[in-house]
C-alpha cells in the first residue's frame, strides 16, 4: 500500500538521564508549541511509557515525505536550540519512520477505514 496522503509519522522513544525526566518533559514541549506551529505539522501526542517509568514516547504526524521533513525541518532556529538543551538531559533516543496505511477512530490521515 502506498502513502497517497504524502504524510510521514514519526515516533521517537527518548531515554532521559536519571533524574531529569521532567525537566526533559518541559524542554521537549516548548519544541512541541514551536513545531506546532509549522504549516506542515499535523499533530503530535507524548506518552509516558508504562513499561518504563522514565521514558517518554512522541508520535507526531507531518504532511510531506520524509525527505521534506528532512530538508526543511532540522534548519528550524528552534530546533537548534532544542538540541543544544539537551547535554544533560536525554541519555538516548530512538527514532522510527512510519507512513499512515488506515486509521479508525479519528481522521488525522486521509486512511480511514469503513466499518
Amino acid at each position: 500500500m502506498t502513502n497517497t496522503t504524502d504524510q510521514i509519522v514519526l515516533i521517537v522513544a527518548f531515554d532521559p538521564m536519571p533524574g531529569r525526566k521532567e525537566a526533559f518533559r518541559e524542554h521537549l514541549f516548548a519544541l512541541v508549541r514551536a513545531m506546532s506551529k509549522e504549516p506542515h505539522f499535523v499533530n503530535t501526542i507524548v506518552h509516558d511509557d508504562l513499561n518504563h517509568a522514565d521514558r517518554l514516547v512522541l508520535y507526531e504526524i507531518w504532511s510531506g515525505t520524509r525527505e521534506r521533513w528532512l530538508r526543511e525541518e532540522p534548519q528550524k532556529p528552534y530546533r537548534k536550540t532544542y538540541e543544544e538543551g539537551l547535554p544533560g538531559l536525554l541519555a538516548d533516543r530512538i527514532v522510527q519512520w512510519m507512513v499512515p496505511v488506515a486509521e479508525w477512530g479519528s481522521s488525522l490521515t486521509a486512511h480511514i477505514q469503513g466499518e
